[in-house]
């Protein structure tokens, strides 16, 4: 009880910190404060041309989440080689925590950042293009939105612990920020890509939150897409804490801990 306790201590002060130090960031500031809208206005701009009410509810949610998985994609997969930059990364190895509760309460950070450019998505194509989302189960939809942004925070920390190992695992959040707009289901219906493809989305987390999000919206039951997407996220914090300790040995091994 007691290691699950500091456990969780060392999980909420680190996400706290982490919190701060992100919303001063200026590079992160940019990112989820004008990424979002931009990407957004894109993307209603061009379904506005269809002359469908749903198909602009369609694009608004889907918008608005498609924020939030530039924001993790591109911040999460380059969280530790920032530590890394800043001469911090040897501080938070050999701190007597587990390396996973140190990783984790950075992208726990993002994720909660990122939950703005959700909101602020959803607020700018209400004001700007007159798009009113409508929410028929509004606790479902926020319970969906949670387990969407928990599960954003697990992949991105699986994203983030190969850089211990590997100096340009960075790049790798940036590789899949574009695929992940088409394959999450975020503007583009899922029925429209090959079967093999579906079953690479059906493997990332945001795809069922997606789909729980516009259930949920639409008064469909959103629960078994949440369930699912929980338990990817899940499944993807259990393969990065393994990760995390294997790609460490490897690092320490290896001496590419250090930048130099």
């Amino acid at each position: 009880m007691t290691g699950l306790r500091s456990a969780v201590r060392v999980l909420v002060m680190g996400w706290w910190l982490q919190l701060k130090i992100v919303a001063v960031n200026a590079f992160d500031g940019v990112l989820n404060i004008v990424y979002p809208l931009f990407f957004a206005t894109t993307a209603l701009l061009m379904y506005r041309q269809s002359g469908s009410p749903q198909a602009l509810v369609y694009a608004a949610l889907g918008a608005a989440v498609m924020g939030t998985w530039s924001a993790m994609a591109t911040s999460a997969s380059g969280a530790l080689q920032s530590q890394r930059w800043q001469g911090t990364l040897e501080l938070l190895v050999s701190s007597p925590t587990r390396m996973a509760l140190a990783i984790l309460p950075i992208t726990a950070a993002l994720a909660t950042v990122a939950l703005y450019s959700l909101v602020a998505t959803l607020v700018w194509g209400r004001v700007v293009f007159g798009i009113e989302v409508p929410i028929v189960s509004p606790l479902a939809f926020g319970a969906a939105l949670l387990v969407t942004l928990a599960s954003l925070a697990t992949f991105g920390f699986l994203l983030s612990v190969t850089v211990v190992r590997y100096r340009t695992g960075w790049a790798l959040g940036n590789l899949l920020e574009y695929p992940g707009w088409l394959l999450c289901g975020f503007l583009v219906p899922m029925d429209l890509f090959p079967t093999w493809v579906q079953w690479i989305a059906r493997a990332l987390p945001p795809t069922w939150g997606m789909d729980a999000i516009r259930a949920a919206a639409s008064g469909a039951s959103p629960w078994r897409d949440i369930a699912v997407c929980g338990a990817l996220g899940l499944g993807y914090a259990v393969l990065g804490t393994y990760l995390s300790e294997r790609l460490l040995d490897s690092a320490r091994r290896h001496g590419t801990l250090a930048l130099t």
